[in-house]
């Protein structure tokens, strides 16, 4: 299993370089994004610290969300053109085809993270966090990778198209924008205020603020973990499920 999930990453990874659309959405788009908002817009937020401090965490979420919509694309293309199929002539693990999307997924977040901490630093951030507070940071973008690449999959399977997987992916992307990712949730209006407070992207936002300040609130990091956690397991069983069934 272990050969073919290695096989199946390399036979994904290759299909993501050749494809400039998502090449320039998982990796260019996050990075323009941040220079937008932080270089272009931020003297227009008062957030009571350095826009870039405050930015940069809701950044990294927004880099792991911009490449969901290639792999939803991507495991349906193999669910829907026949490709599943040839692998069970090959006698390929059915677990393998789902963990190496996965795997995938989270590379492709790591290379995007790295560019949005490059243009970060380029842009003047200096984290006072130590480095046991680096070591959460990797750990909770890790885990919102893996949980979000699982999740992501159970996308793609359940649609009919590629068209429609990737249109799965939209309401991940845009959720970090009803965040606390760009300014403070106290700062919305009424109703969108209170979805921001509550929504699963905001106490990861908040983890991750807390973890580059070197205090991180207790309660976010929990509620961080535990909306991580949850949202893998209803990937990883809904993905196991629909691929299971169809094919």
């Amino acid at each position: 299993m272990n050969t073919d999930a290695t096989i199946m990453l390399r036979r994904n990874f290759k299909h993501v370089l050749r494809n400039p659309v998502a090449v320039f959405n998982g990796l260019l788009f996050p990075v323009i994004i941040m220079l937008m908002f932080v270089y272009v817009l931020g003297d227009a937020f008062s957030v009571g610290v350095d826009y870039i401090d405050y930015a940069t965490p809701g950044m990294l979420l927004l880099a792991v969300c911009y490449g969901l919509g290639s792999t939803a694309t991507s495991v349906n293309a193999d669910m829907t053109k026949g490709i599943i199929n040839r692998f069970k002539v090959m006698d390929v693990s059915r677990g393998a085809v789902l963990t190496g999307h996965v795997v995938t997924s989270v590379l492709g977040n790591l290379i995007a993270i790295a560019g949005i901490f490059a243009t970060a630093f380029a842009l003047g951030f200096r984290p006072s966090a130590g480095l046991t507070d680096w070591l959460g940071v990797i750990g909770l973008v890790l885990l919102l990778s893996f949980a979000l690449g699982w999740l992501t999959v159970a996308l793609g399977l359940a649609a009919k198209t590629p068209e429609a997987a990737g249109i799965t992916s939209v309401p991940l992307v845009m959720l970090p924008f009803f965040s606390s990712a760009i300014v403070p949730a106290d700062k919305m209006g009424p109703g969108v205020r209170q979805f921001a407070q509550y929504q699963p992207f905001t106490p990861i936002i908040e983890t991750l603020r807390g973890l580059f300040a070197g205090s991180v609130p207790t309660g976010s990091a929990i509620a961080a973990v535990a909306w991580c956690a949850g949202i893998g397991l209803v990937g990883y069983l809904w993905a196991s499920s629909t691929f299971n069934r169809r094919a």
